[in-house]
């Protein structure tokens, strides 16, 4: 067994562990970042060009650092483009690391954590490895050092009653960009949703919870799928797996459009604005049947084990793989769609490890830590005030669809059925402070831990924290702490936040507007 020490190690190379740990190392501290794996990035390298700033007044320290990396590589200003090219994002994390000294460990799988008394005493990775160190902190997305850890936390929609929130809960069914349209029968057997019968693909079985409760329900994730216009595009394959009858589904919501005379444009359904460099752009998930995977399986996910969270990933990706192919090549597509799409493919350049799909699974929702503060909607509505703040957010409450399902809908003389879409909304929030204490545990679950991803926080309220500029800003508060942390022998909750604020506003940290 190989046993290595450190003064932090950081779990997860995304955006925020990356930062955490160059923070760290450059406060002094020798760090390790196992990575379980083959990139480092997450998301932000990992399919997700387009930034979800929100207000860039808040965005400072690493985050900020990171901003004009992307435009010194490019040789524009400042938020010229939405964001780099995955493969330019991932370079200048190398590049960061690289400087700063942190030792990146990929292909590094957890097996296990070891803790005792309120402490972590190491992580086991499933080669046999031993990590030790007198701090860790999780930046995965999924949180599961803190949970293997017995660290309290929460998974997926609270009901309304238990923090008074307005957003929380089963949603409503509502119009929108989002929503199904009326009648699409769920019914494989049936098109006129009349008799009921086995259910298509990529539908929940029901029912619907109350509108309010807490149903555990967790936002979709998907891929976020680079595409080009460029000569040289790979174009989208059908895969050896592809099943027909799984996009039925897909066309009976082309159908449905037809007969209410909608037109919908491959834009309305991928998002195909050339928004990063290189003529490329980072397709997203825009109407009711898109890149997001909403039959539930998002839900399984945060507490899966590692075998099933594969099966889960492979869903994920063959969804987007396919649906590329539907979208351009099903005769029931709209012809102005497959028109569209003939013109885009997969760019040669971008992930070129994994047949130029990303690597890194949208986990738009794992684990959130139960900790001394628990953030929710009345903290980022109301701009409450906290003494102890290290960094800013800004992104509207922003819950993608978290189920497609269905229901009767009582009409005469009988009920019919119809596919719904549930869980979307989008509001505005203020710019808001986020406090230290969000970011760690309570002392008595344990004293040696750093949060920055799986932060203490309703669900509602994770929906705005949870973009990749926030992860950034608050990795580096995390990595600061952590390196303060070990240097002293103190746990992380008796750390001088003060000094702290004061650090990492030296080093560019926005606190307060």
């Amino acid at each position: 067994m190989t046993v290595r020490s450190a003064d932090v190690v950081v779990w997860g190379a995304t955006s925020a562990g990356v930062c955490a740990a160059v923070a760290a190392a450059e406060a002094g501290a020798q760090v390790l970042l196992p990575e379980p794996g083959m990139h480092l990035g997450g998301m932000t390298s990992g399919g997700l060009g387009y930034t979800d700033v929100g207000d860039p007044r808040v965005v400072g320290g690493l985050a900020g650092r990171f901003r004009r990396a992307v435009a010194d590589r490019y040789g524009v200003g400042v938020g010229t483009w939405a964001g780099p090219e995955p493969r330019v994002a991932e370079a200048i994390f190398l590049d960061w690391l690289e400087s700063a000294g942190v030792e990146l460990v990929t292909g590094a799988a957890l097996g296990g954590v070891d803790a005792a008394d309120g402490r972590i005493c190491a992580l086991r990775l499933a080669d046999g490895t031993t990590v030790s160190a007198p701090v860790f902190v999780d930046a995965g997305y999924e949180g599961d050092v803190l949970a293997g850890a017995g660290v309290p936390y929460a998974v997926g929609r609270e009901s309304r009653a238990l923090h008074g929130e307005r957003w929380a809960g089963r949603q409503e069914i509502r119009p929108g960009r989002h929503s199904m349209p009326d009648w699409v029968s769920p019914f494989r057997d049936d098109p006129s949703g009349l008799d009921d019968g086995p259910l298509l693909d990529q539908l929940r079985p029901g029912p619907l919870a109350p509108v309010g409760s807490g149903d555990g329900g967790v936002m979709a994730y998907g891929y976020r799928v680079c595409l080009t216009t460029a000569p040289d595009r790979i174009p989208f394959r059908r895969r050896a797996g592809y099943q027909d009858a799984h996009w039925e589904l897909g066309r009976r919501l082309f159908d449905r459009w037809a007969r209410c005379h909608v037109e919908p444009r491959a834009g309305d359904l991928l998002g195909l604005e050339p928004n990063l460099p290189g003529g490329k752009c980072d397709a997203n998930s825009l109407g009711p049947f898109s890149l997001n995977v909403l039959d539930g399986s998002a839900w399984e996910y945060p507490d899966a084990g590692p075998d099933r969270r594969e099966e889960l990933r492979l869903h994920h990706l063959h969804h987007a793989e396919d649906l590329l192919w539907f979208l351009a090549n099903d005769p029931a597509v709209p012809a102005g769609v497959r028109t569209e799409l003939a013109r885009w493919g997969l760019p040669p350049d971008e992930f070129t490890d994994s047949g130029h799909l990303p690597h890194q699974l949208y986990v738009r929702e794992g684990r959130r830590m139960t900790g001394e503060v628990v953030l929710t909607e009345h903290d980022l509505l109301g701009t409450r005030r906290w003494c102890d703040v290290v960094a800013m957010g800004s992104y509207h409450l922003d819950v993608r669809e978290v189920q497609r399902t269905w229901q009767w809908e009582p009409e005469h003389p009988r009920p019919v059925a119809t596919v719904v879409n549930e869980g979307y909304f989008s509001v505005p929030v203020p710019p808001y402070p986020i406090p230290y204490r969000a970011i760690v545990p309570r002392f008595e679950d344990c004293a040696n831990l750093l949060v920055p991803v799986c932060v203490s926080a309703s669900q509602v309220a994770f929906s705005s924290i949870r973009m990749e500029v926030q992860y950034q800003m608050l990795g580096h508060a995390a990595g600061l702490a952590a390196a303060t942390a070990a240097a002293s022998g103190r746990s992380v909750q008796a750390v001088d936040v003060v000094a702290l604020q004061a650090r990492l506003c030296d080093e560019g940290q926005v606190l307060s507007l």
